[in-house]
């Protein structure tokens, strides 16, 4: 395992911790055997390697919201990081999977059963032919599939509340199942550590700690704000507003089909998904208090699934990721390179 980072932020400039009345700062995701972390300006992937030596990808970034003061609107600025995360998501995950990729090649050609691995790496036309494919799947496995599932088995279709409430729960009963079923894939099990390595060092961050493996290993792994949370919360005020807009098409148009649900929902979606980020904010600013209790309960129950208590080395990684994002890099404990092809297997 590499060297666990001891140093702290104590002598860091300050104006980047956690303030709950302004947009979220730090966040992340897991990826394969490591933890993608996000601050401003920047975004760092560390990834452990087979070998035990840690990774790390970082640049510089600049979000939509920066770039155009249109997108810190609220709602707006919701559904444009929406959109965002989705790219850096999956533009991070593969740079993972390219980490863990190579090194199984390299072993291969140490064995002679291999071949050099490819130095190219992945292309924006694959990071954006990938975004599409993810989006187009996502739409028909969780807003496509509970619309025809409602219209075909119920005879609600022009009862607007109950039409989306059933189709609700369906929404969330799929991404329930989803959830449980690769949750007993071991792979998925340790991207679930993962997660919980993120969630135990933004918490360290926002707490003000010392950016330590015994300073991160003290918080919980259910963080409020979570992307698990937040996809529930986009289920959930879909089933409001979609009822809503029903009732509006129905008074419009005397009647509602399945063809006029899946033109008006469908382009809706980063508007749902814009309000859900208000409520998560929202929310967050009062998760101390009995009713923000509540509103997190449902998200943070969620987490029991996504997340899994993580090792100290899981730590490391995510807090590697979490200094190399807030500009505090330490050559000792990892070695930074842009793609996966400037590895060498040690």
């Amino acid at each position: 395992m590499g060297q666990i980072i001891e140093d702290s932020l104590s002598d860091y400039n300050y104006r980047l911790r956690f303030d709950p009345d302004k947009p979220l700062q730090v966040g992340g995701q897991a990826v394969i055997e490591g933890v993608m972390m996000r601050a401003p300006g920047r975004i760092a992937t560390a990834v452990r390697r087979s070998n035990g030596q840690i990774v790390v990808k970082k640049r510089d970034y600049v979000s939509l919201a920066e770039k155009n003061k249109l997108f810190k609107l609220p709602i707006l600025r919701g559904a444009a990081g929406l959109i965002e995360m989705m790219f850096i998501g999956i533009d991070t995950l593969n740079f993972s999977t390219d980490v863990a990729m190579h090194d199984i090649d390299s072993k291969e050609r140490e064995n002679g059963n291999g071949k050099a691995p490819k130095k190219s790496p992945a292309s924006n036309l694959r990071l954006a032919l990938t975004v599409m494919l993810s989006l187009l799947i996502g739409i028909a496995i969780f807003f496509i599939t509970p619309l025809v599932v409602t219209t075909t088995l119920f005879n609600v279709e022009q009862k607007a509340f109950g039409f989306n409430i059933i189709a609700g729960g369906f929404r969330i009963s799929i991404l329930l199942g989803y959830l449980l079923i690769i949750s007993m894939m071991k792979d998925v099990k340790r991207l679930f550590e993962y997660h919980g390595a993120e969630h135990k060092a933004v918490f360290t961050f926002e707490a003000g700690g010392d950016l330590t493996v015994d300073s991160a290993r003290r918080f919980t792994r259910f963080h409020p704000r979570c992307g698990t949370s937040f996809i529930l919360i986009v289920m959930i005020a879909s089933m409001l507003f979609f009822s809503v807009l029903d009732s509006l098409l129905i008074v419009w148009l005397g009647k509602i089909s399945l063809p006029v649900r899946l033109l008006t929902h469908l382009p809706m979606i980063p508007i749902v998904g814009g309000i859900a980020y208000e409520f998560i904010r929202w929310s967050a600013r009062r998760s101390t208090t009995p009713i923000g209790r509540i509103l997190v309960a449902p998200g943070l129950w969620l987490q029991r699934i996504t997340t899994r208590e993580p090792d100290s080395s899981q730590i490391e990684v995510a807090l590697v990721a979490l200094k190399c994002a807030l500009g505090v890099d330490d050559p000792q404990a990892a070695v930074y390179i842009r793609h996966a092809s400037e590895l060498v297997l040690n």
